[in-house]
């Protein structure tokens, strides 16, 4: 599966009281981040947050869309996106 790639659509909510996913929003994913959208700051928690919740390097996640907005969309190397859901569904 290496060489796979998946887009996420996320929705995000910044300088919430803790960085969590909360589950679907649509047909994106709702994510909370406990740090205010200073300097990168939430894009680098959000990134950390999603490599974590994925078990994929930091590395392999990337935003491809929507830096500076709540609306995002992500690309994940590595996962396709029935893998990506079912791991973040879990």
């Amino acid at each position: 599966m290496g060489s796979a790639r998946a887009r996420l659509k996320l929705r995000v909510i910044p300088g919430a009281g803790r960085s969590e996913l909360v589950g679907r929003y649509g047909d994106a994913w709702k994510v909370r981040v406990g740090v205010a959208p200073e300097r990168g700051r939430a894009n680098a928690e959000l990134l950390e947050l999603l490599s974590d919740r994925l078990g994929v390097r930091s590395g392999d996640v990337s935003i491809v869309s929507g830096l500076s907005a709540r609306d995002k969309v992500v690309e994940l190397r590595g996962l396709s996106a029935h893998e990506a859901t079912r791991r973040l569904e879990s």
